[in-house]
């Protein structure tokens, strides 16, 4: 392998940039699979490369030309079909760092800090090296090591590098991903086993646990949720957007259900009380109580801070709701929306009672999916009004409220369709 280095840290390897021949970017690398043997060491056969569109392909070290501090030269050629873990194959970010392995001396455990692979004279990547941190040392035990001391050893000093009862942390997994937004950590955490997904869940905290969440597919949020502890599952469910929150309570049974909203905090529970109140596929189902609310005195400027909020949707950054107060759902009177852009043309001292487009016609609670899915498409709008027969603001219907329930079930995990059409050839691991 030209410019290869001897030795590389699999830790360091990853998020390092991948290129092409020409020097183009095609990704980076997330992971590096590897093959353990009963005899012999174990064998890296290929990087987890992601790349554009947020999909993680499989890049065979066989086409890699290079490996140097910062980069990984590739052939050019990348079979774009996304990566699926074989039974025989292990990830050494997401499954053997941080593990807790026995030492073969006998004196005591230790935690895989890093991973070191060698290429050997036959150009196979082969782990040579661990870096270990010394966990414990049984009762009695000689060794001259203590807990918490690190070093680098040969391969063989652990006893075994199989999954075990002593399982890894999600830490060092956490922290690969740690620059990820949520709809991609989502799409990490939706390719581990049940097991690993639950760890990495725990180790999130409860408002990155909540964004991630929203962007999994259902039988994944339903999984995660049901074994978190009650505390810990209503405490996420709080940090969700109150719609999001509602569509994952609707697929629990009715006595969690109600466990979880008594331990909400009351404010919290009663929005979502009031989303389930409706079937999921109406605008009341759809909806979210929590648009960006105003009355016509509250000034251009203000609005514009409003809508600049870091935790709003960009569907719903898109407009402001007009209303008489009060402001907190339901509110008084609907008067209309103002749009963002008018709000860029406008003074920012003047009020936004004077720009309302009272043009746009809300709908009530129980209009149907397809009914709110015209409307969005007739005016080209990204969020549309939900008001009551009073023409009390009940919430806002976003499009991405609708597409998440118009497209199939299994829309974020399936593949493009183009996945075969891009695929250059088919590359056997082995």
């Amino acid at each position: 392998m030209s410019g290869a280095t001897g030795r590389v840290f699999v830790a360091r390897l990853a998020g390092t940039k991948v290129f092409d021949p020409l020097g183009d970017q095609v990704g980076r690398v997330r992971d590096v699979v590897v093959m353990l043997r009963a005899h012999g060491a174990p064998r890296a056969v290929g990087l987890v490369v992601e790349v554009p569109g947020r999909k993680r392909v499989f890049l065979p070290l066989t086409r890699v030309t290079s490996i140097a501090p910062g980069q990984v030269i590739s052939t050019g050629l990348l079979n774009m079909r996304r990566f699926e873990q074989r039974p025989m194959e292990t990830l050494v970010v997401g499954e053997l760092l941080d593990r807790v392995v026995d030492l073969r001396d006998g004196s005591g455990k230790a935690i895989i800090e890093d991973i070191g692979l060698e290429q050997t004279r036959n150009r196979d990547w082969e782990i040579t090296k661990i870096s270990f941190r010394r966990q414990d040392a049984p009762p009695g035990a000689l060794g001259l090591r203590r807990r918490g001391e690190t070093w680098v050893g040969d391969v063989n000093e652990a006893r075994s590098l199989s999954r075990s009862g002593a399982e890894q942390s999600a830490k060092t997994l956490l922290a690969s991903y740690e620059e990820l937004k949520p709809a991609d950590l989502a799409d990490v955490m939706h390719d581990l086993d049940d097991t690993r997904r639950l760890e990495v869940a725990n180790a999130l905290d409860d408002e990155r646990l909540a964004d991630v969440l929203e962007e999994l597919p259902e039988d994944d949020q339903v999984g995660i949720l049901s074994r978190l502890d009650s505390d810990r599952a209503a405490d996420v469910l709080e940090a969700m957007q109150p719609d999001d929150a509602a569509d994952l309570l609707h697929e629990l049974p009715e006595a969690r259900v109600a466990e979880l909203l008594e331990l909400m905090e009351p404010e919290e529970a009663e929005d979502v009380r009031r989303l389930l109140s409706y079937d999921e596929k109406t605008a009341g189902g759809l909806m979210t109580t929590e648009p960006v609310i105003v009355t016509p005195e509250t000034s251009i400027a203000t609005g514009l801070a409003r809508i600049r909020r870091a935790d709003l949707p960009p569907a719903l950054a898109s407009m402001i709701f007009v209303v008489r107060p009060p402001v907190e759902t339901p509110t008084g009177r609907f008067i209309g929306v103002v749009h963002f852009q008018r709000m860029l043309r406008e003074p920012p001292h003047g009020s936004v009672g004077g720009i309302i487009d009272t043009d746009i016609e809300p709908v009530g609670p129980h209009a149907s999916l397809s009914e709110i899915a015209r409307i969005l498409a007739t005016y080209n709008l990204l969020a549309i009004p939900v008001v009551d027969t009073e023409r009390h603001l009940l919430g806002a219907v976003s499009i991405d409220d609708v597409l998440d329930h118009m497209l199939p079930e299994d829309w974020r995990g399936a593949d493009d369709a183009s996945d075969t059409a891009d695929t250059e050839s088919e590359v056997t691991r082995g």
